[in-house]
C-alpha cells in the first residue's frame, strides 16, 4: 500500500490472450482517482496448466486459473468465493449472460470460486486453403479427410486426455457425468482410443511436443498440416501477422450432423485469494472488465477473448477476427465441464501421459481403459464431487 492505495500482485498466463488486455487495464488505471493500482505478472502456458495453485494463492491478491484447479483451491482455502464479494443478482446476471458453461465452471462445494473473464473450448481449427471444401463436420468426416490433406491431434501436456474427453462427449458420453465414480465405460473409450490411433498415426512427427500455441503457430507458417480438430480455440491466428497464413475455426466434431459437437471447456477466470485486501475499488475494476461495453471493446481489441453471449454475436467484434466467435459459439455453449475435485490436475497429467504411451506402443484399448480408471479413482474419495 502506498499513500493509503493499494496495490494489487496478479498473475496470468504468458500470451497476448491472457496478458495483454488485463495489462492494458491496469495500465490505465490512476492510483489518485481510480483508488488501487494493481501489476500482472506472467507464466508460461504449462505453468498454467500445472503449477499447485495453493502456491499461487499465497503469493498473489488476483491469479488468473482454469476451472480444474477449483477443487484444490478450494480445499486449501486459497479462494474468496464470489458470493462473499458481489450481490446474488450481480451473480445471477453473469450466470445469464456469459456463453455456455463459463461461470457454472467455477461453481464448487455450492459457490462460485472465480469471475469468468475469458472464454474458450476446443473447436476445429484449419487453413482454408489446404482444405478442399468446407471443413469436416463428423468425426467420420474427419477420418475420410485425413486420408487426403494432413489432420492433426493435440496431444502434448494435458491435452491428449482432454481430446480424449471431447470425443467421448461427441460419441454420446461425457466422461464422470452421469457417473462420478466412472471415468468412461469400456465401449466409448475404447471407440475414442480407436479413432485418436487411426488420427495419431498419420500426424507430423514435429507436432508431439507442440502446445496448442505452438500446434496453431506451426498450422499458420508451415503447409505440413491442414485441419486440427480438437484444439484450444486462439482468435488471434485468424489474421496474418500471427506469424503466417491465417486460420479458420469451425465447431468441434460431432458423432452425426446435428448432434453434439464434443469439446472440453477452457478458459479462465480470475480468483481472488484470501491474502487479497478487498476494497470497492477492485470489485468496481472486476465488474468493468465484465462488462459489456468492455467485454465487446476494450477485452477484443487488446487480444482478450470475452465471455460474454453478446460479445460473441457482436458483429463488428466478428467481422474483426475472421467471424471466429460466429463460427464456434456452438461448440461453446455445449461444452463439456472437466472433473474439479481435489486431485483433477495430478490425474489428468497421469492419464495424457497413459494415453500417449497408450497410442505411441499400440496397446490394446480396452486395457488402457481399465488404467485410466485405476487411475480416475484413486484420485478422488467415493462421494466427492466431481
Amino acid at each position: 500500500m502506498s499513500n493509503g492505495v493499494p496495490h494489487y500482485r496478479a498473475l496470468t498466463w504468458d500470451h497476448p490472450r491472457g496478458y495483454n488486455a488485463l495489462a492494458a487495464a491496469a495500465g490505465a488505471l490512476d492510483p489518485a482517482r481510480d483508488g488501487l493500482a494493481l501489476s500482472w505478472d506472467r507464466h508460461s502456458l504449462e505453468d498454467f496448466e500445472k503449477h499447485p495453485i495453493a502456491d499461487l494463492c499465497r503469493r498473489y491478491d488476483l491469479i488468473v486459473l482454469d476451472h480444474p484447479h477449483v477443487g484444490d483451491a478450494v480445499a486449501s482455502r486459497g479462494l474468496v468465493p464470489l458470493e462473499a464479494l458481489f450481490g446474488a443478482d450481480e451473480i445471477a446476471a453473469w450466470a445469464r449472460d456469459v456463453i455456455g458453461p463459463c461461470l457454472s465452471s467455477y461453481r464448487y462445494a455450492g459457490r462460485h470460486w472465480a469471475l469468468p473473464l475469458d472464454a474458450a473450448t476446443q473447436v476445429m481449427a484449419y487453413r482454408p486453403d489446404l482444405v478442399d471444401g468446407p471443413p469436416p463436420t463428423t468425426w467420420e468426416e474427419v477420418a475420410a479427410l485425413s486420408g487426403r490433406r494432413p489432420v492433426a491431434l493435440s496431444l502434448a501436456g494435458p491435452h491428449a486426455a482432454l481430446s480424449f474427453q471431447s470425443i467421448c462427449v461427441a460419441l454420446g458420453e461425457p466422461p464422470a457425468e452421469a457417473d462420478p465414480e466412472c471415468f468412461v465405460g469400456r465401449a466409448t473409450g475404447t471407440a475414442a482410443l480407436d479413432l485418436m490411433a487411426r488420427l495419431a498415426a498419420a500426424r507430423p512427427a514435429a507436432l508431439a511436443d507442440l502446445n496448442p500455441i505452438g500446434i496453431l503457430g506451426r498450422m499458420a507458417a508451415a503447409d505440413d498440416v491442414a485441419l486440427c480438430p480438437l484444439i484450444y480455440g486462439y482468435v488471434n491466428y485468424t489474421r496474418a501477422e500471427a506469424g503466417g497464413r491465417p486460420l479458420r475455426y469451425a465447431d468441434a466434431p460431432r458423432r452425426v450432423p446435428g448432434g453434439r459437437p464434443g469439446s472440453t471447456l477452457g478458459g479462465t477466470g480470475i480468483g481472488i485469494t484470501t491474502r487479497a485486501q478487498v476494497t470497492p475499488a477492485l470489485l468496481d475494476h472486476l465488474r468493468w472488465l465484465m462488462s459489456a461495453g468492455a467485454q465487446a471493446g476494450f477485452i477484443p481489441d487488446h487480444d482478450g477473448q470475452p465471455s460474454l453471449r453478446s460479445a460473441w454475436g457482436d458483429a463488428r467484434v466478428n467481422d474483426r477476427w475472421g467471424g471466429f466467435y460466429r463460427d464456434t459459439a456452438a461448440t461453446l455453449e455445449a461444452a463439456f465441464v472437466r472433473p474439479r475435485h481435489p486431485g483433477a490436475i495430478p490425474f489428468q497429467t497421469a492419464a495424457s501421459a497413459l494415453i500417449r504411451a497408450a497410442l505411441a506402443d499400440g496397446r490394446p484399448h480396452g486395457g488402457v481403459i481399465d488404467d485410466l480408471q485405476s487411475l480416475y479413482a484413486a484420485s478422488r474419495q467415493p462421494g466427492m464431487e466431481r
